[in-house]
């Protein structure tokens, strides 16, 4: 036995156990014939470091996977990064132009060159960091989307795709991120507020026609001036009667000279502005949607802009000259400046505009017309919609479920394609004649072309094409490995819900796509951190939270535990340091009660099963370890981490350490010494998933045949409620008879507390209406009594006269005499006025609360303190008055 220090220090102790679990292959022990158990980690970004929300993903996925390793099965923890097309792109860039080169000048193979340079240097920073937290994946295993093996999957499942018809490509719009010029995904698009304004624009009908109103003229709204000079038509409502007239007529474009359409769609909204819209569709996604109702083909529809955003001429060559090549401010500024001059602007209107920005770029985004790759995603949707329904995959919590279906039931074409460089190149090879050839190799592309000359498609694939594949290409696939058969599909998937649909949506449609089977069989979807006021954290708020500065200051343990308390199946975290705070306090009282019980003689248990016990205390230790674990694996069960925690913190920290230890102080009997050492060791194991730094070294401070990491998950053969006799008739309930003798000191400590009296005083204390033979089994309990709650009990003799404390007890009354003790009457005195001023403010506080004006302008922090204050108060005073009637 290894002598405790007597401060517990997280910093001493993290880095060592972590490296000797992973140099001795800890994570993923040697168990082929045992259950397999899967969870694969959401890959981080390769240019990524660990924030808060990492933090919390992967502390709920090692709570489990240490839990079910524990359990003896072959648990396999999957890690790896995504290569991270745009941002690792833009990193590279970045660094390459600091040496001032362009991306261009290197050419794509050396670019590529280069970012694989940086990968193998600076790259996967983040799961470097997770090892701090304490992730026990299994490093062996890492994957990343890149490797050959990947990239083959990656490959051979958009081949697939196209032969089966499900990829396709075709022209449409899609958001455009002009500063790295290629499409992206919604995920990575976020809208802001806008100060900008509306701009209503008068445009001339053609022939004469006119208005409802009797005007020669249509008006027209918008947030875009700019985007007019690819204008394609003009929609009313088909029910407004004053346009009724003028569908199908034309109007004349004020700056193109363009004949433009007045066209029908129920898009137009005739109680919004002049209830006439102009239509865009190469520019918006709306007036796409209207476009095409209207019958104009994809490939007709006008593009104004090139990939940079700025001014291109149209296919009818009718914007004018001068206009070409400006960027889209430029632009913007000149059409005002011509419509102002023609009498073509009615009106400006400042106002808060939703506007996209790449959320990497930080530009704004353009909706842009072109040729991209899609997947037709409906048919595979239909599949995880029927294997949702049937239970095959569950979603936690239920209330997620409806998001889910929504989405699946209304989904829409995937666009895989990106303008990159770097990434899985799309598998497509164009011959002169804009034939297509879809192939695994240029080889297999060059047989189908017949001696074509070729040139590769130079996209790449979205990110999400690929990370959609994790579960199975991860182990081995498309070849049929060991791995894929016993670890497909996994157990469960903890993700974020903020991509339930980007990431988790798609993996369940590649995995029944491509393995006839769910990926996992359980979708457990957390909510966000946030700061401890409920505010979304942002850089630019400052409210952001680094993990690894907690890691620091508190210990790995410590914030892994916190995280685990506070998720609540789905609901947002609010992050509060002081929590964080209170569980480093909570792994030093354990490590203080390991000290006592090393000085106590205590060491490890020599049995797995609970070992035999006569004394009450010990047999009622016994059955609450029992309890706890059964509220544990049922929590478990449920993935219910929050009541996890729960059950695990107040057993360790109100039972056993506040109360088993206090009631055995003094009294280490050979039986006592066993007991103390099995009910601690199950504490350390079933502590273990949520700190297993500090429950590894306690665990170690002993000599022991294995580490605790792969120690057996408890299952003590005992009764939860042994009973040890009789009382004439009556049983014993061992656990009954501890929580009478506890409640009962709880009673006198917090009544002397009321009264001014020390706590560390004993006192002779008195039985008075007694009601029951619990009493009457004071014997087994009187040592207690004495030693902890500092009482000795007389059940002959008859109460004294005179001022006494009266403390009502489980069966009985307890009166504890007072002369002497205190000045009865300066007491009386202490609590009236203590009770006086609590009510006093308890009252004002609940007038303040009772007007309607104070709920109505006080902020919303003050009214919840002032609600917190006034039970606080009622509280203090209830207190005060019970201690007035206690002395009688």
């Amino acid at each position: 036995m290894s002598e405790l220090p007597k401060t517990f220090d997280p910093a001493a102790i993290e880095q060592r156990w972590y490296e000797h679990w992973e140099s001795r292959g800890l994570f993923r022990p040697d168990r082929p014939n045992e259950e397999p158990w899967t969870i694969v980690m959401p890959p981080p970004n390769v240019t990524g470091s660990l924030h808060i929300g990492h933090a919390l993903d992967n502390t709920l996925q090692d709570v489990l996977t240490r839990r079910e390793r524990m359990r003896g099965k072959d648990a396999l923890w999957v890690v790896g990064m995504d290569h991270a097309g745009i941002a690792t792109q833009m990193v590279v860039e970045r660094n390459l132009a600091a040496e001032g080169i362009a991306r261009a000048e290197l050419g794509r193979d050396e670019f590529v060159s280069r970012v694989w340079q940086w990968k193998e240097e600076s790259g996967g920073q983040i799961t470097r960091q997770l090892r701090r937290l304490g992730a026990s994946c299994d490093w062996s295993h890492e994957r990343f989307t890149m490797d050959p093996g990947f990239s083959k999957a990656v490959i051979k499942v958009f081949v697939e795709l196209y032969k089966r018809g499900r990829i396709y490509r075709d022209k449409r719009l899609v958001n455009w991120d002009p500063k790295f010029q290629t499409a992206i995904s919604d995920l990575e698009v976020e809208t802001r507020e806008v100060q900008g304004q509306f701009w209503t624009l008068r445009y001339p009908l053609a022939d004469d026609a006119r208005t409802g109103t009797g005007s020669s003229h249509i008006k027209v709204a918008t947030t875009r001036p700019e985007t007019m000079l690819a204008d394609m038509a003009v929609a009313v409502h088909p029910d407004d009667e004053r346009y009724k007239e003028l569908i199908g007529k034309n109007i004349k474009h004020p700056i193109t000279g363009r004949l433009i359409p007045i066209i029908a769609d129920e898009h137009a909204d005739p109680e919004l502005g002049s209830g006439a819209v102009k239509i865009t569709p190469g520019h918006d996604f709306n007036d796409y949607e209207v476009g095409k109702r209207a019958g104009f083909a994809p490939r007709d529809m006008l593009n104004m802009f090139d990939a940079t955003a700025h001014v291109v001429q149209t296919q009818d060559g009718l914007i004018p000259q001068e206009l070409l090549g400006l960027s889209r401010e430029e632009a913007r500024k000149q059409v005002l400046d011509m419509l102002m001059a023609g009498g073509f602007l009615a009106k400006v209107e400042d106002r808060a505009i939703p506007t996209p920005y790449g959320d990497r770029s930080g530009v704004v985004i353009e909706p842009w017309l072109t040729d991209q790759w899609y997947v037709d995603v409906k048919p595979m949707a239909e599949r995880v919609l029927d294997a949702t329904r049937s239970g095959d995959i569950k979603i936690v919590p239920e209330t997620w479920s409806k998001t889910w279906f929504n989405w699946l039931e209304n989904i829409q074409p995937w666009c895989v394609s990106r303008q990159l460089w770097w990434g899985h190149r799309i598998p497509a090879w164009y011959a002169d004649d804009g034939s297509v050839f879809v192939a695994e190799s240029e080889e297999e592309a060059k047989a189908q072309a017949g001696d074509q000359p070729l040139r590769r498609d130079p996209d790449v694939l979205d990110t999400w094409f690929s990370s959609a594949l994790w579960p199975f290409a991860t182990l081995g696939w498309p070849e049929q490995t060991h791995d894929l058969k016993r670890h497909y599909p996994n157990d469960v998937l903890i993700s974020g819900f903020d991509i339930i649909f980007f990431w988790d949506a798609r993996m369940a449609m590649q995995g029944l796509e491509f393995m006839n089977d769910v990926p996992w069989r359980t979708l457990y979807l957390h909510g966000l951190v946030r700061d401890a006021k409920g505010q979304k954290m942002s850089k630019s708020k400052g409210n952001t939270v680094d993990p690894l500065g907690i890691v620091d200051k508190y210990g790995a343990d410590a914030l892994r535990f916190t995280l685990a308390a506070m998720e609540s199946q789905g609901r947002d975290i609010k992050l509060d340091e002081k929590r964080v705070e209170g569980y480093r306090n909570f792994a030093t009282k354990l490590w203080n009660a390991a000290r006592f019980l090393q000085m106590n003689g205590v060491g490890a248990s020599d049995s797995i099963a609970a070992p035999a016990a006569e004394l009450p205390v010990n047999r009622w230790i016994i059955g609450e370890v029992v309890d706890t674990l059964a509220k544990l694996d049922t929590a478990f069960d449920e993935l219910r981490f929050d009541e996890m925690a729960d059950a695990i913190y107040h057993f360790v920290w109100g039972t056993f350490c506040d109360w088993y230890v206090e009631l055995v102080k003094g009294a280490f009997d050979e039986e006592t010494k066993r007991v103390a050492a099995w009910a601690f060791d199950q504490i350390l194991v079933m502590l273990h998933p949520f700190m297993p730094f500090v429950t590894e070294e306690l665990w170690n401070a002993n000599e022991r045949p294995y580490d605790l990491i792969v120690a057996k998950w408890p299952e003590p053969q005992a009764e939860a409620n042994p009973i040890v006799g009789t009382v004439g008739n009556e049983v014993v309930d061992v656990q009954a008879e501890m929580h009478w003798v506890i409640e009962t000191i709880m009673a006198v400590r917090a009544a002397k507390n009321e009264v001014g009296i020390a706590p560390g005083q004993r006192l002779p204390a008195y039985l008075e209406d007694i009601s029951s033979s619990l009493w009457k089994r004071l014997p087994a309990a009187q040592s207690m009594f004495e030693r902890v709650g500092r009482i000795d009990i007389h059940t002959s003799e008859e109460v004294p006269s005179g001022s006494a404390l009266r403390i009502p007890a489980p069966g009985a009354t307890l009166v504890i005499p007072l002369e002497g003790v205190i000045d009865v009457e300066a007491e009386r005195s202490r609590l009236l006025k203590s009770a006086a001023a609590a009510e006093k403010e308890r009252d004002s506080l609940a007038g303040r609360l009772s007007n309607p004006q104070f709920a109505e302008r006080a902020k919303p922090e003050a009214v919840e303190k002032a609600r917190s204050d006034h039970a606080e108060k009622s509280a203090e005073a209830e207190r005060y008055r019970a201690a007035l009637e206690r002395l009688g």
